[in-house]
């Protein structure tokens, strides 16, 4: 298993995102992982090393530049913000991404998926609905409102998401609002709603700033991972060399 830094552009903006892979050059599936808020961080990595051992290479976007991590809360709601704002800005900086991940060696430019988490969730959506090529896309405790809700009808992967019943920050009128949306298109999604599970559910230290809108749920954590697996593998339609047949759940 392999961990790097990848420098890459996005305009005049240096990124610098994570790479994990395992030692093989096997063309196949890959995928762009977009972080929280916070920036590349323990947790974005940590899934990024599950993944690239089942054989998914997986880089851990930089949306900010130069690696930048919010140093508090605050700071992150500063920089997604700030993102948000431009949402042609948003998606170029997600396709930046996408594209460096692309001109790997070993990835099969067919076959890519984009996942995120909290505003990465939410940024992973933002990429599939402007049209880019991705066989599949998954959201957890993601950001589901977009500036732009009537671009679903460019997404052409197939659409998961995997929410909190009981999340504050994304309420039922904003789910009811993008189950709408998607509605409208003829897009293949689905929504998986986890009972009791707040904000940042897949996150063990989710609770350590005290916040009871954050928390980590083990049972809709290991639930969503091995929904998610299920959905990759429908949609690369791809048998992963050389690996145990189980699916490999988080800790």
């Amino acid at each position: 298993m392999t961990s790097t830094i990848l420098d890459y552009r996005d305009g005049d903006v240096r990124l610098k995102g994570v790479l994990v892979r395992d030692g093989k050059r096997t063309a196949g599936p890959a995928i762009v992982l977009f972080p929280d808020a916070r920036g590349v961080g323990a947790h974005a990595i940590e899934c990024a090393v599950r993944l690239a051992a089942l054989g998914y290479p997986t880089l851990v976007a930089d949306l900010y530049g130069e690696g930048v991590q919010a140093r508090d809360i605050a700071h992150a709601g500063e920089l997604m913000r700030t993102l948000r704002a431009d949402v042609d800005r948003w998606r170029a900086r997600a396709h930046a991404s996408l594209e460096a991940l692309s001109r790997q060696e070993g990835v099969d430019r067919s076959r890519l998926a984009a996942l995120g988490y909290c505003f990465g969730g939410g940024t992973a959506l933002e990429l599939a609905r402007s049209g880019a090529p991705l066989a599949a896309v998954v959201s957890f405790h993601g950001v589901l409102a977009s500036p732009r809700p009537a671009d679903a009808a460019n997404i052409k992967a197939r659409v998961l998401i995997c929410h909190g019943a009981a999340d504050p920050l994304v309420p039922p009128a904003e789910v009811a609002a993008f189950e709408e949306e998607m509605g409208r298109t003829k897009v293949d999604w689905q929504l998986h709603v986890y009972g009791g599970a707040v904000h940042a559910f897949t996150n063990p230290e989710a609770g350590a700033a005290g916040n009871a809108a954050f928390a980590y749920n083990e049972a809709a954590d290991r639930r969503s991972w091995s929904t998610m697996l299920a959905l990759l593998q429908e949609a690369f339609a791809w048998v992963l060399p050389d690996r145990r047949s189980h699916v490999p759940l988080p800790r």
